[in-house]
């Protein structure tokens, strides 16, 4: 597609692997929206990159159908979803507690259903759309403490093989990205140790490249699935 004509909802924009997209997107003509539950945070993201803030918390399923009507009515159109949005909790299993595990999949998976199912209502209509889906390594390979973020993004990954298959007849194309460790403060806020920084990891700008790559081919063919690994992480 045409990076320039896009119409983009990018879903936890205000920073990180979002606000790189969001930001790359804009800077190549793209009209681009970002949401964010927290407005001061949002607001302050969109307005430097000339987004379209929208507060909104995409396990609430009224805020996503308030979120994606906005972002149709400001557009006058709709044809891009970087389903972003989501956070991770490690811990073992023996001491993982239930409501610990529905707040992952709240976001990283229920969330991701309902902002990509009142997106494909539109997509479908109009006969076109493109849905990337941002999960994870994590989601390829399990690892010890990874039972509530890693599981939920082999959820994610169910979830995009299935709507693959439903939106291909209807032109709408259906990608996932995986990014291996990415220097961003998602392990902070997950409760993680912090490991040193490392110039040789990847940065949220090396994802955001590989988005917009994606989405820049001719609508005649699409990326299902990629991948992206740091060449020599230390």
């Amino acid at each position: 597609m045409r990076i320039e004509d896009a119409k983009v909802l990018v879903t936890g924009g205000s920073s990180g692997i979002g606000f790189e997209t969001a930001r790359m997107l804009s800077e190549r003509g793209a009209k681009v929206a970002i949401c964010g539950r927290d407005r001061a945070k949002t607001e302050q993201a969109a307005e430097s990159i000339g987004a379209l803030p929208i507060e909104a918390d995409v396990a609430r399923e009224n805020d996503v159908v308030r979120l994606v009507r906005t972002v149709i009515d400001s557009f006058k159109s709709y044809d891009v979803l970087i389903n972003n949005a989501g956070f991770g909790y490690f811990a073992p299993l023996v001491e993982m507690s239930l409501e610990q595990m529905q707040r992952v999949y709240a976001t990283n998976v229920f969330g991701a259903m309902l902002v990509a199912r009142e997106s494909a209502r539109h997509f479908v209509a109009q006969q076109r759309g493109n849905i990337i889906n941002v999960a994870s390594t994590s989601g390829q390979r399990g690892s010890a403490g990874g039972t509530a973020y890693s599981s939920s993004k082999f959820a994610l990954t169910g979830l995009t093989e299935c709507w693959r298959a439903e939106l291909r007849k209807s032109n709408v194309r259906v990608m996932q990205i995986n990014p291996s460790e990415v220097m961003t403060n998602f392990v902070a806020a997950s409760g993680r140790e912090l490991r040193p920084p490392s110039e040789r990891k990847l940065r949220a700008i090396e994802i955001a490249s590989a988005i917009v790559s994606m989405l820049a081919m001719d609508d005649r063919g699409f990326i299902p699935d990629l991948t992206v690994w740091a060449t020599n992480p230390d």
